[in-house]
């Protein structure tokens, strides 16, 4: 499949909950093939990795410096590993599998791996027992844009997300309700380096819908829609590759530097 189908197409146009799910976006091999770069990226680099520099954990609603945050701030044009809370001691030594301990890996797949830049930047995208809860959320609490709505993530599944594993919930229709609570970088020299304007509502449990989704979906979600996903509980891992576009100025806590500028989507 080399771009949208008109079927899929008319999907995007009928769209009224502010996400959408286009399975079979990525074939099974592709899946594969990130996987696999992935897996060797990690062994390339994660057991080189030296105690002294743990990095940090992330959770949805703090970022946790277990060395600092510029760790998380610096990362817009490198590539870096973030952890699940738990995974080491305090001496820094792993105490899971390293393979296991993974959060995500960011911040510049789409920049400087070549397996992850193909599939950021194919002619696909380009149309108008452990594994951490993620709370629920709005993504332009942390892609706040000027004006708002102008905010899409791609979440592509590496693997199968069921109930068990931990695939996405969203509460339709959340879009419409605005931005509460927005991150924001502290003045220079302050610690900690983040902090938040405004407060995240106790948002209605019995309004999320699970979407369980195939290897190879993609999953389209608007910048205010409210989504999380649940803690993988299961012996089956989640793999997920995700990125976000924006048409309009960010002050994005990761800012973009001269070393690498902010790609645009179409060249």
């Amino acid at each position: 499949m080399a771009c949208l189908s008109p079927t899929q197409l008319q999907k995007v146009g009928a769209c009224r909950g502010r996400f959408l799910v286009l399975e079979g976006f990525l074939s099974a091999e592709e899946c594969v093939a990130m996987q696999a770069e992935g897996e060797a990226f990690e062994c390339t680099s994660l057991f080189a990795r030296p105690t002294s520099d743990p990095g940090c954990y992330l959770s949805s609603d703090v970022l946790f410096p277990q060395g600092s945050t510029d760790y998380f701030l610096t990362s817009g044009d490198k590539i870096r590993f973030f952890f699940e809370k738990g995974v080491f001691d305090e001496k820094g030594n792993f105490l899971v599998p390293p393979e296991k301990s993974i959060n995500k890996i960011g911040h510049a797949l789409h920049a400087h791996d070549p397996v992850f830049r193909s599939i950021t930047h194919s002619p696909k995208v380009q149309q108008p027992h452990i594994g951490g809860e993620v709370f629920p959320h709005q993504d332009a609490t942390f892609l706040y844009t000027e004006p708002l709505g102008r905010v899409l993530g791609v979440w592509i599944a590496l693997e199968d997300a069921t109930l068990e594993n931990g695939c996405l919930w969203f509460i339709p229709g959340s879009h419409t309700s605005g931005v509460s609570r927005r991150m924001v970088r502290a003045p220079a020299g302050s610690a900690p380096g983040t902090s938040f304007l405004g407060s995240e509502p106790a948002w209605d449990n019995s309004l999320f819908v699970p979407t369980p989704v195939r290897r190879g979906a993609l999953v389209l979600i608007h910048g205010e829609v409210v989504h999380k996903s649940k803690q993988n509980l299961s012996g089956r891992s989640r793999q997920a590759y995700t990125f976000h576009l924006m048409e309009a100025p960010c002050p994005f806590l990761l800012q973009p530097t001269a070393e690498l500028p902010f790609p645009p989507l179409y060249t």
